[in-house]
């Protein structure tokens, strides 16, 4: 309720005239006003039509709140049905007097009929991702009120981490003259996990005292959000789909009184989730008592220690660690001391089980689905018949868990063309993808040229015995030697030059794809060919390259990977670009940690990138080469600064004199893949803005160049 209050108050002044003689405007009209004055640059109005809308949106959040609490205490459901009366007419009385009570207060709040405030799915959806602050960054830009477009760029990025433009928009930000650190604020930021994040971080650094008054702080605010989120939930009843044969009343009441059941579980799933995250913190009540009791018991409180543990196993009842520390407490105190759960801990978990035994009685006995959001759920209270399928919906909810936050760290590819062939999940692991169209069927071939280079001058191999097999040579070229043949009139220059972008090229391609505004830099670049020893095909057993994870030893039968040398430790990403298809075996292939079981094949062809992380997740191997030579670029790239390849940027120092000797500047063509210089024009949006919130990588100029559209979703 905090933070509900923040934002009225820092909307209030603008917003004033939202309200027309004691009446809410409904939000999503002014929200579609908003948007239509800013496709039409009318920036003032369209800044004050978006911040009447979010005032208007929290007024009637707020609304709903206060009418709930005050039909709570006024047409409470207490007492006893008289006893010569029906037990319809005792029960449907009271549900009567609370809608008739809810009606009245919230016409009286909102000044119009409640029904005039039901937005469409769509817009909820919009404000529940702050896209309004998206629109609203832009017009403040335009009104020259910097302070403001920082504040709402900033509140919109939270939530929205992975979007590329506003990524782009707020360094740009950081670079202005006039912006302050304290501009960069969240204007919907949740109490609680202010709190528990500064409860976090005294408690890793062993501030306990600290770590106690903020994760209390916490814990008291994330409870009051539950009750909030669990108050919204009795609102209409939504019909994904309308059938033909409409429900009973009793039917009808039972399955609004099932969803909103079910609304009011999930909601722990939405205070446990930080805004721009995918999946919810695991456990997070349950855990703010496990830190409690284990910070309490280092500042030497047992008594409160004993408290947070007894609360903590009304959740797990059988944790042996913690029954364990309940003994010493128990040791401690002394036996006569009562030690008893927290009283509000103890209400909340007896309603959450009275509330999943009444939605499991209803998904056994009246149909429907029902995907438990607790770990601690007890396993008697779920039906025998239903135990199964919710083992299942377990694992696979933790699967799509995965996929959603490997795809929510996805960003747009950088180059036209390029397809996604496959991506993890049809790769049957994490952090996988295969990309093709990253070279021509020509520059395969120029660079298929080069490697004839590597046969007698290359890297040290020059056509010798592979390292990984005696069935197949082995020959490579890094990128420095190829710029030092082509200074020396060995190789052509454009061939030098063309490994250089093409490695960039890929190396962009998997920062865009897995981890969008964290730099990538080059670890290792190698031209190499792996080439069969046609006398020693007959009978070979062998791979051409064994398993192996690129950051860590693997250790199959302790299913386990250890990063420690020899290993590359510092690798993150791992990518191959084939140059050819024209050989026999070769096949690129992923594993299990045994090593053993295949779960993904990955056949070389012109153009072709395969991308994966570098850790155990993804232990792979090359098939051997039977017939032919297979040739390809193979890169490893890290997050870390200080272990970038350094004969690369020697190698750009080569291209660079070769192109100032020439008076040819390269600039346009080729960037260092450490030499991030691209222009960021401003100011921010010149001469008018569109629509914001394109994922598309598109610079400022030319999004106000070309104002986008309203979308079929915005005509409201």
């Amino acid at each position: 309720m905090a933070s509900l209050v923040c934002l009225l108050l820092l909307l209030l002044l603008p917003a004033a005239t939202s309200s027309v003689a004691g009446r809410l405007v409904p939000y999503d009209l002014l929200y579609a006003d908003g948007v239509r004055a800013y496709f039409a640059r009318d920036w003032g109005r369209a800044a004050e039509l978006l911040q009447r809308a979010l005032y208007s949106y929290a007024g009637l959040r707020a609304a709903r709140l206060a009418c709930r609490d005050a039909c709570l205490r006024e047409a409470a459901f207490l007492g006893e049905p008289p006893a010569a009366g029906p037990w319809e007419a005792a029960l449907f009385d009271r549900v009567l007097q609370r809608a008739d009570c809810l009606q009245h207060c919230l016409g009286s709040r909102l000044g119009a009929a409640p029904s005039a405030h039901r937005a469409s799915l769509v817009i909820q959806r919009d404000f529940e991702r702050r896209e309004p602050y998206n629109y609203l960054q832009v017009a403040f830009f335009q009104l020259k009120k910097l302070d403001q477009a920082v504040s709402a760029a900033h509140t919109f990025f939270v939530a929205n981490p992975q979007h590329l433009q506003m990524r782009e928009d707020i360094e740009k930000y950081r670079r202005m003259s006039g912006v302050k650190s304290d501009n960069f604020r969240d204007l919907e930021a949740a109490p609680h996990w202010e709190a528990y994040e500064a409860g976090m971080q005294h408690y890793n650094a062993d501030e306990y005292v600290q770590a106690v008054d903020r994760l209390e702080e916490s814990l008291r605010e994330a409870l009051s959000a539950l009750e909030e989120c669990r108050a919204l939930c009795e609102g209409p009843l939504e019909d994904e789909e309308e059938e033909d044969l409409q429900p009973g009343l009793y039917e009808a009441i039972a399955a609004h009184y099932i969803q909103v059941l079910k609304c009011r579980q999930q909601c722990v799933l939405e205070i446990a989730t930080k805004p721009g995250w995918i999946s919810a913190t695991e456990d997070f009540i349950p855990s703010h008592l496990d830190l409690l009791q284990f910070a309490y018991d280092q500042v030497g409180n047992p008594a409160l220690a004993a408290e947070c543990a007894a609360s903590y196993l009304l959740f797990y009842p059988t944790d042996e660690p913690v029954l364990e520390k309940m003994k010493q407490y128990r040791a401690e105190l002394g036996q006569d001391t009562a030690v008893t759960a927290r009283e509000n801990i103890r209400h909340y978990v007896q309603r959450s089980l009275m509330e999943k035994k009444l939605i499991y009685y209803a998904t056994e006995h009246l149909g429907g689905t029902f995907n438990d959001p607790d770990l601690w759920t007890p396993d008697e209270l779920i039906p025998e018949n239903l135990k199964q399928k919710y083992r299942e919906d377990q694992k696979k909810q933790k699967q799509e868990t995965l996929d959603m936050e490997e795809r929510g760290k996805r960003g747009s590819l950088p180059f036209e063309g390029i397809t996604v062939t496959m991506d993890s999940q049809q790769m049957n692991g994490t952090q996988r993808v295969v990309f093709d169209r990253v070279l021509t069927e020509s520059e395969c071939k120029d660079l298929l040229r080069l490697t004839e280079a590597a046969r007698g001058t290359g890297d040290g191999y020059r056509a010798r015995r592979s390292p990984h097999t005696p069935h197949e040579r082995f020959e490579g070229l890094t990128v420095l030697k190829a710029m030092q043949l082509a200074q020396n009139g060995d190789v052509d220059w454009r061939d030098a030059k063309l490994l250089l972008q093409a490695s960039e090229k890929s190396r962009k391609i998997i920062e865009s794809y897995f981890t969008p505004g964290k730099k990538l830099h080059f670890s290792f670049t190698h031209l190499v060919c792996r080439t069969a020893v046609e006398e020693e095909q007959e009978g070979r057993m062998d791979l051409s390259h064994p398993v192996h994870a690129d950051n860590c030893l693997l250790d199959p039968e302790g299913k386990e990977c250890w990063k420690e040398p020899p290993a590359y430790v510092y690798r993150d990403y791992s990518g191959i670009l084939y140059l050819n298809d024209d050989f026999r075996g070769g096949s690129l292939f992923f594993t299990d940690i045994d090593t053993v079981t295949v779960t993904a094949n990955v056949h070389p062809k012109c153009g072709r990138l395969v991308a994966f992380s570098s850790g155990k997740e993804n232990p792979h191997g090359v098939r051997a080469v039977s017939q032919g030579r297979r040739c390809a670029i193979a890169l490893w790239y890290t997050h870390s600064a200080e272990h970038a390849e350094q004969e690369r940027v020697k190698a750009e120092e080569l291209m660079e004199q070769r192109a100032v000797e020439e008076n040819q500047p390269d600039g346009e063509e080729y960037h260092g893949a450490d030499r991030s210089s691209r222009s960021s024009p401003e100011p921010l949006v010149s001469g008018g803005g569109t629509r914001p919130t394109s994922q598309k990588h598109k610079s400022v100029s030319e999004r106000t160049q070309h104002p986008k559209k309203l979308r079929a979703r915005d005509e409201f």
